[in-house]
């Protein structure tokens, strides 16, 4: 009896539908109108466990050592110079996606007689994430969630593996990080800029849009993003008919930038181009790209870093039961749900799923079971996530969006592969330099 009412409160917990389980993803439903009050998968998800325990007049279980788990929250603060000002990071940012999923595991750990905290650690440029990490660690924490640049996430994952710590890379979207510099206690939430890339190349190939021009911003990020776009070109069948580069010029870019000089400027930099179908933007540090739409010389859509973005989530996505989550975010942190929430959100709800189901907290038993053929996330994206164990990069669909809705979701149909349709998205098994250890 325990163990199925055990069975019914995590499966009430992770929201299903009959388009969010696993199998193959169906052709996407068309978004419907959003019902009045709560929606009934939200009425029916947290309140289900609570609701089922009274009827059968059953208690949280009471023994006299409750597992206790501590998740550390490693976060570095994003730059507030946004194009706009719907951009600009909130102070929870990150760490509130955390926050909820850690009341999704508390409202299970209730009767498995398990809770979870969070310590949050919001770090200034330039401060030391490594020994921010060592503190933790020392504190006893063993699953630490990180949004942090590649080079100081590298430090903080070498300094985990001396304490069997498992960490979770919820925002570099680094290739190199899953490749050569791979990590076997280093977790991928994030996707990869090569899972971006050919999830966007992917729908513009389904469009017959396959002539691109595409533009890329002077920064290390925007030339890797650029490098995501051209091999997923060469991947897909596209062609990139030329390639511009974008300068940064420094200022600021909500200030200087005014709306004269915009539309005097981008124009003149986007004409003269060959003929093409549409213009992608490569811009991780959103210099330009938002400026392009409906500025370009020639009448062409925008797609990348601006116009139509590929991302893990958006705050307007509401598809295969979404709404319920982005719901109850908004009710908690009094905004929209952005892509770096949703990540923390799912790498904290894989902590508690794991340790609901291996009973410890023990980073490396949670670990041998995300690897495990009965291990899968739910996201709300019509299909169940897994790990690819060769570099422990989360397999997810990629939204498009402008967004105010999602335009399409990604793998396209078609395009089709022999183990799952999400490895089309990003670099295979056969193509990987990872040699984890």
């Amino acid at each position: 009896m325990a163990r199925a009412i055990s069975r019914r409160i995590r499966l009430s917990l992770s929201f299903p539908s009959a388009d969010h389980g696993g199998g193959r993803r169906r052709a996407q439903p068309a978004p419907s109108p959003r019902p009045a009050g709560r929606p009934l998968g939200e009425r029916l998800g947290f309140a289900a466990a609570l609701v089922l325990a009274a009827l059968l007049g059953i208690a949280p279980a009471a023994h006299a050592d409750p597992l206790a788990v501590r998740v550390g929250v490693l976060r570095q603060t994003h730059s507030r110079d946004t194009i706009s000002i719907l951009d600009i990071p909130a102070a929870d940012d990150f760490v509130a996606g955390a926050k909820l999923a850690m009341a999704d595991d508390n409202t299970t750990g209730r009767f498995l007689d398990q809770s979870f905290a969070i310590e949050d650690v919001k770090l200034a440029p330039g401060d030391d994430a490594a020994a921010a990490a060592k503190t933790l660690l020392d504190s006893g924490i063993g699953f630490l969630i990180a949004d942090l640049p590649a080079d100081a996430l590298l430090k903080v994952a070498d300094l985990a593996r001396a304490g069997r710590a498992l960490v979770f890379n919820a925002g570099a979207p680094d290739e190199r990080l899953r490749e050569e510099d791979c990590r076997a206690n280093l977790v991928h939430v994030a996707p990869s800029r090569a899972q971006l890339a050919d999830a966007l190349a992917q729908y513009l190939i389904w469009k017959q849009w396959p002539k691109w021009l595409l533009v890329v911003g002077s920064h290390p990020e925007d030339v890797a993003l650029g490098e995501a776009y051209e091999r997923a070109a060469r991947k897909f069948g596209a062609k990139i008919v030329e390639k511009r580069t974008y300068a940064d010029a420094g200022g600021g870019r909500r200030s200087d930038s005014g709306v004269v000089q915009t539309q005097r400027q981008m124009p003149v930099f986007t004409q003269k181009a060959p003929n093409y179908d549409v213009l992608v933007a490569a811009d991780e540090n959103q210099v330009f790209a938002g400026y392009l739409p409906y500025r370009t010389w020639d009448p062409r859509p925008v797609a990348g870093s601006g116009g139509l973005m590929p991302t893990s989530w958006d705050a307007s996505h509401e598809l295969w039961g979404a709404v319920q989550l982005q719901n109850r975010f908004e009710r908690m942190a009094h905004r929209g749900m952005n892509a770096r929430d949703n990540q923390a959100w799912v790498a904290m709800r894989m902590i508690g799923d794991a340790v609901n189901r291996t009973k410890s907290a023990d980073p490396q038993a949670a670990r041998d079971l995300m690897l495990s053929p009965d291990f899968d996330v739910a996201d709300f994206k019509g299909v169940k996530l897994t790990l690819r164990p060769w570099n422990l990069q989360l397999r997810q669909p990629i939204l498009l969006t402008d967004g105010r809705g999602t335009v399409s979701v990604s793998p396209q149909e078609g395009f089709l592969h022999q183990v799952s349709e999400l490895d089309t998205l990003g670099l295979d098994q056969p193509e990987t330099k990872c040699k984890l250890k």
